[in-house]
């Protein structure tokens, strides 16, 4: 309050106290915010993760019984982490699909006006593809386990850790093919198709790459999914033999800072 005179009589003027704007949340706070906005249509409509099971489940049922036995054990134990790292490699590639839904109906654009940073629109939308992925990988184990499956649940954490680094990366790659797309789908289809299946056959996800001829184990050596999936089957299997572990983790680690590297760039530059 302060008060004045006016023609000797004192008058009392109100004074409005002076308001702090609020502080804005940090990237932590906005990366998760994010991730739950984006995981609440998951968790609406949660068959949706059973219904991207049908592909992996007609793998195994088609592939196991062509797979000879391994001098350790089923041949499930050998393919089983394949079709984990296949499943989390498609389930990620194709999570750009989304983000071109939201430019269409302008909702991509008003989340770049909000006070949101746009480094954690772009990371808390690939965390989130880690919880998809972590309930497929589940359900893919349930299913086997009864079907001369050896589950050694300790390697199975850690190869769930591994996809889950390597699934920021690849979705954040995704998104990244999203922006560049903007309303041409058709683009975006054809790009992520073109490039999934030669990183899933020369990963030797469905067939071992022994005795591949000399260019096609080049390439093999060029793909860091490759190195990931040698680390599930060790993972898979109990075992934690550095050679393989550390080269596995080292490919995921690359896909995601390359991923999250073009991701902010291009998140950055989106209009």
């Amino acid at each position: 309050m302060s008060t004045d005179t006016v023609l000797g009589t004192p008058v009392t003027t109100p004074t409005t106290p002076v308001q702090r704007a609020p502080r804005a949340p940090g990237f932590a706070a906005d990366t998760w915010n994010v991730m739950t906005r984006e995981l609440k249509p998951l968790l609406r409509e949660p068959a949706t993760v059973i219904i991207a099971m049908v592909q992996p489940l007609v793998f195994l049922a088609l592939f196991s019984p062509l797979l000879p036995d391994v001098g350790t054990g089923s041949a499930l134990q050998w393919f089983v982490p394949g079709i984990v790292a296949m499943t989390a490699l498609m389930g990620a590639s194709m999570t750009g699909s989304n983000l071109m839904g939201e430019m269409v109906t302008g909702s991509h654009e008003r989340l770049l006006v909000s006070p949101l940073s746009r480094s954690s629109l772009l990371v808390g939308r690939a965390l989130k593809e880690v919880v998809p992925m972590l309930l497929q990988a589940a359900i893919i184990i349930a299913v086997v386990t009864p079907f001369s499956f050896d589950l050694h649940l300790g390697g199975v954490l850690v190869g769930a850790l591994v996809l889950a680094v390597f699934s920021v990366g690849v979705g954040s790659l995704s998104f990244a093919l999203a922006l560049a797309s903007k309303d041409q789908d058709w683009l975006f289809w054809t790009i992520q198709q073109t490039l999934i299946f030669p990183v899933l056959l020369l990963a030797g996800v469905l067939l071992p790459l022994d005795g591949a001829p000399g260019w096609l184990s080049f390439l093999a050596d060029l793909n860091p999914l490759a190195y990931v999936v040698d680390a599930e089957r060790a993972l898979f299997n109990g075992s934690f033999a550095l050679d393989t572990l550390l080269p596995g983790v080292a490919g995921a680690g690359v896909v995601a800072v390359l991923g999250l590297v073009v991701g902010l760039r291009a998140m950055r530059s989106s209009s």
